[in-house]
């Protein structure tokens, strides 16, 4: 199923300052350069902060991790837990469709919904309140047919009770979640005959209806100030306090002997190739490399001359081989190209490119294998993108066939 943006956007996003604080901690859960990998998540709070999952949203992610607008959007549009169209203001209703719940009337719940909501799925009531979409499985095949709404599930449903549900969502209420026949969790429909004791005197409701009740509002846009930020990843293992990613604690004995144990020993004073290096002092190369980066390596490499390029910032140390760009100290006429056209490049990555001395595509156009390796070396972020996105070939279309021509190309990845 194709699936599009919405044609009427808002003109910006930015978290909450708390939902800003729980991004960068989320973002500590990965590595250094695996910083994308936190993209679900965040496109998730995005979308719990705004109801749906705006452009604007999306380009915000994907400047937090350093991505090109394009990947962010192969995510969200994949995913269908993202609602790329506006959602009702006060909920936004996810019927069960799959077989159990069929079995047992979830068709007769969505003709209540295009009845009492709107026609169809993905569209907003009259008073802009509510929204509804049919579902796949949501885990609840004992008690249905069901739906969630907002982070809560409504168990045992009936046409009555849903549009009971709906009139209370309408009028402001907040509904208790849980079954709407009075069971307690998943016992039997009709009288308890197992399981006698599982209802304690005591408990009212079953711990997940407990605990949204204590919380209260579960529909409420979510701004991220509900619940204590907690990351508990920061402080175990090896890892540091935010901020300090890559940081080591002291090795135990144990794992120092570990460690002693497993490092490599003299190949008998024969070096491992014709190079004469010996075994502990073999360079291993990145595995984590392109291919083609690598068949660059395997020639050999070398540092750029003195005077051909311009001096990098004192806080650059540069990495790996390959020989750095010749670069310009200012842009021609001081009009810089639009770099972010090439796909893969992003403002991050402009940057570094313009500190590099590297402001137009006939620069990049005019790069060797040497070149490639500096920058799929040194870029932030993923090593060898700029072999893996073709950068060199993107901007020798630009240059040789106009920019016009580069993005009909583009739409099929034409280079």
């Amino acid at each position: 199923m194709l699936r599009r943006l919405y044609q009427e956007q808002p003109e910006t996003f930015e978290f909450t300052p708390a939902n800003l604080e729980w991004a960068r901690a989320q973002i500590t859960k990965y590595p250094v350069g695996r910083q994308a990998s936190a993209i679900i998540p965040l496109l998730f709070r995005a979308q719990e902060q705004e109801g749906w999952l705006t452009k604007p949203a999306i380009e915000y992610v994907a400047d937090m991790l350093d991505m090109a607008y394009i990947r962010a959007l192969e995510v969200a549009t994949f995913y269908f837990m993202f609602h790329l169209t506006p959602v009702g203001s006060v909920a936004h209703l996810q019927i069960c469709g799959t077989t159990p719940c069929m079995l047992r009337g979830s068709e007769d719940l969505i003709a209540v919904c295009k009845r009492k909501i709107s026609a169809h799925p993905h569209e907003l009531s009259l008073d802009g309140k509510l929204s509804w979409e049919e579902v796949e499985c949501l885990g609840a095949c004992s008690n249905a047919p069901m739906a969630q709404i907002g982070k809560d599930y409504f168990e045992d449903l009936s046409e009555e009770s849903l549009e009971t549900l709906i009139d209370e969502l309408t009028a402001g209420k907040t509904p208790r979640p849980g079954s709407r026949i009075g069971r307690f969790s998943s016992e039997r429909a009709g009288e308890q005959v197992a399981l006698l004791d599982t209802k304690g005197d005591r408990e009212e409701f079953n711990a997940t209806t407990a605990l949204a009740v204590s919380i209260g509002d579960a529909f409420k846009r979510i701004d991220g100030t509900e619940v204590p930020l907690r990351a508990p990843w920061q402080t175990s293992g090896q890892r540091g306090p935010i901020g300090v990613m890559g940081t080591e604690r002291p090795k135990s004995a144990v794992q120092q002997a570990a460690a002693a144990k497993a490092e490599p020993k003299p190949a008998g004073n024969s070096p491992v190739d014709r190079t004469g290096v010996t075994k502990q002092q073999a360079v291993v190369a990145d595995k984590g490399k392109p291919e083609a980066v690598l068949a660059v390596a395997s020639g050999g490499t070398a540092m750029a001359a003195a005077g051909q390029t311009v001096a990098p910032p004192p806080e650059e140390q540069p990495n790996g081989g390959g020989q750095r760009p010749e670069g310009l100290a200012a842009p021609r006429d001081e009009k810089p190209d639009d770099l972010k056209i090439i796909e893969g490049i992003g403002p991050v990555l402009e940057a570094r490119l313009h500190a590099w001395g590297i402001f137009h595509f006939d620069q990049i156009a005019a790069w060797g294998p040497e070149q490639v390796l500096f920058a799929d070396e040194n870029v932030p972020g993923f090593k060898g993108r700029c072999t893996r996105d073709k950068w060199v070939a993107q901007a020798k279309i630009i240059v040789e066939e106009g920019i016009d021509r580069f993005l009909e190309r583009a739409k099929t990845n034409d280079y």
